[in-house]
């Protein structure tokens, strides 16, 4: 599988907001854990909107939370 071509730094803001879970934070977005735990590997890409709602619940615009590193 190849490397997708950003990052993001949801496992650091979900420990800066009291340590939530990756539980937690799928049902505050409507997705699964795994999902969450996917994304957060960088083995899963998020839909727009998922990306949204992520960046919506720790209050951060969607470039603090998902770095492009590709061309």
């Amino acid at each position: 599988m190849a490397k997708l071509p950003f990052s993001n730094d949801i496992r650091t803001l979900r420990f800066l907001a009291g340590e939530m879970t990756q539980g937690e934070l799928g049902d505050r977005v409507g997705v699964t854990r795994q999902t969450v735990a996917a994304i957060e590997q960088g083995k899963y890409s998020p839909s727009l909107e998922v990306a949204f709602r992520i960046a919506r619940t720790f209050d951060k615009p969607l470039e603090t939370v998902f770095q492009w590193d590709g061309d």
